[in-house]
């Protein structure tokens, strides 16, 4: 078969509020969207997408394993995981296969990035850099635009960061569709509409992404699959374990393959991709993977692939705290850990933002009121939960009558079968595939770096045969590449950088080994083995075949 080239374009912090999902998310006629509109009419719109985790670095590690971030120990923002050794990064199943792979830019994946997964992991990483204009690839670009950060910059900073937002399109503030779970104060509605607006100007992003596909040729032969992360940056959205913190937009774009106008209301998982992706390209999908392939190579779906869909929450940088929850197609159940710990934890990034300092200034003004004697009056009861000391040990939300999630069920007898049947459903999921959120980090990090210390991979054994050089590494799970450069001097990586797991940038071309690699003008090669969450192993200079010469 002809491999399809795939393009993943993926955002920060957006709920689908897109125009294509008027009618499906509420107040998302609000958005000025028109090429995703259009990518949308051109494919696929799935309307019931979700994240497995409410927050970038868990919820992109899924994506990128197609595995459950509870299972293999990316549930905490941030980590730095050892999964289990079957575990790899997606990419490197299309490297391994003959794909030409990069990454343009953001990664946090929740562990270090070996060379073996990319070929170009870098600000200027494209398709356009494949060495040959018939190797397929597999190209992701990752856009920071929607970002919470970029809602409360200056007015200045704003303007330039929506350069291609005209006057037209911006949002008004007066018109934005604040749930009722916020306050409808002028720093909502400003937070509001500046988050449309990003939007927008992100929408210009993927557009000139897709018209350099055209400008290529490759439109018709692409795969063009566009994502969030998870929920909106602001409260109860991003960090919470619920609707808007979980929903995605998801759009996809096969031409010929899939038609165009086709929306799936099927409940899908983000994480559902890295499946479909191989499944797709007639490439095996391994067994150890949670996610469901969601159609094959013919762009036939599968029928209800996920009866439920979980998540949760967990530690969010130095706020610790535990929710899961599983949702079908009317209800969502969540389950709180610690029901004794308030929604909104002190936690020192966010509590700069000015929505979340909203809350607490409104939180503040009720308590003088409460000093006067005065019945407080400034939040509704429901406001008054996002900042509660406390929340319930469990909540049911009916999401076809109440998609705001403002009523909870469990103490109405009229939902105790719904309720007892989620229960059971998030408790047949953690046994099935473990929950590692529920043990102590501290031990689990004890568990890949005993005392401390990581462990480091077997440098590979390298043979020459008659076939060429053939390596082995005695590190389960672990990938060897090889590379012609000689050593030199590594790049330094910013902080942001180091926590996110960027690979190291070392100058050198590392080649992901998948058989005998030949030798025969004598050249001196380089290898080297990583298992992820370990130290790389050091590097074995190959046997030089005899009679060869050094190459000059």
């Amino acid at each position: 078969m002809n491999r399809p080239n795939i393009v993943w374009i993926s955002t920060h912090d957006i709920n689908p509020d897109l125009g294509c999902y008027s009618g499906v998310w509420a107040g998302a006629e609000y958005a000025v969207t028109p090429r995703l509109d259009r990518l949308a009419a051109e494919g696929a719109r799935f309307d019931r997408a979700f994240a497995s985790a409410p927050v970038c670095a868990p919820a992109r590690s899924a994506i990128m394993t197609g595995c459950f971030p509870t299972s293999i120990g990316t549930m905490h923002m941030r980590t730095k995981a050892a999964p289990p050794p079957e575990v790899r990064l997606l990419p490197e199943y299309f490297r391994r296969s003959g794909y030409y792979c990069t990454n343009n830019w953001f990664t946090d994946f929740q562990v270090d990035i070996p060379p073996t997964v990319f070929d170009d992991c870098s600000r200027v990483a494209h398709w356009r850099n494949r060495p040959n204009p018939d190797t397929p690839f597999f190209a992701a670009f990752h856009g920071m635009a929607t970002h919470e950060s970029k809602i409360y910059l200056d007015d200045e900073a704003f303007e330039a960061v929506t350069v291609n937002v005209g006057a037209a399109d911006r949002h008004d503030p007066a018109s934005a569709p604040l749930p009722p779970y916020y306050p409808d104060t002028a720093v909502f509605r400003r937070a509001w509409a500046r988050y449309s607006d990003l939007i927008t100007e992100m929408d210009h992003w993927v557009g000139t992404i897709l018209d350099q596909l055209e400008e290529d040729g490759l439109a018709e032969t692409t795969i063009v699959v566009f994502w969030s992360d998870h929920g909106k940056g602001m409260p109860r959205a991003k960090r919470w374990a619920t609707e808007a913190g979980l929903r995605e937009p998801l759009i996809l774009r096969w031409p010929g393959v899939i038609s165009s106008g086709t929306v799936r209301g099927d409940l899908v998982y983000t994480m559902d991709l890295a499946p479909t992706m191989l499944r797709a390209c007639g490439l095996p999908v391994p067994e150890h993977m949670h996610g469901v392939a969601l159609f094959g190579p013919d762009g036939s779906f599968v029928e209800e692939p996920n009866e439920y869909v979980y998540g949760g929450r967990d530690r969010m940088d130095e706020a610790e705290d535990t929710s899961r929850t599983v949702r079908d197609q009317r209800f969502r159940y969540i389950r709180n850990f610690h029901p004794d710990r308030p929604p909104m934890l002190h936690t020192n990034y966010p509590d700069q933002l000015p929505t979340w300092s909203e809350l607490r200034r409104i939180a503040a003004e009720e308590a003088k009121q409460l000093a006067f004697g005065e019945p407080r009056n400034l939040f509704t009861d429901l406001q008054r939960t996002l900042v509660a000391s406390s929340k319930p040990a469990e909540e049911l939300y009916d999401l076809i009558q109440d998609p705001h999630e403002t009523q909870n069920l469990v103490p109405d007898p009229a939902y105790a079968a719904d309720l007892d049947r989620l229960r059971d459903a998030l408790a047949r999921w953690q046994g099935r595939f473990g929950d590692l959120g529920l043990m102590s980090e501290a031990d689990l990090i004890d568990r890949w770096r005993p005392a401390g210390l990581p462990r480091t991979t077997a440098a590979p054994l390298i043979v020459q045969t008659p076939d060429g050089l053939e390596a082995q590494c005695l590190t389960d799970g672990a990938s060897i590449a090889w590379t012609a450069d000689p050593p030199g001097p590594v790049q330094d990586r910013n902080p942001m950088e180091r926590a996110a797991g960027n690979p190291e940038m070392d100058g050198r071309r590392w080649h992901l080994y998948s058989g005998p690699v030949l030798n025969d003008d004598g050249e001196r090669l380089w290898f080297r083995a990583w298992r992820i969450g370990f130290q790389p192993s050091q590097e074995t200079l190959a046997p030089v075949p005899a009679g060869a010469e050094h190459a000059t």
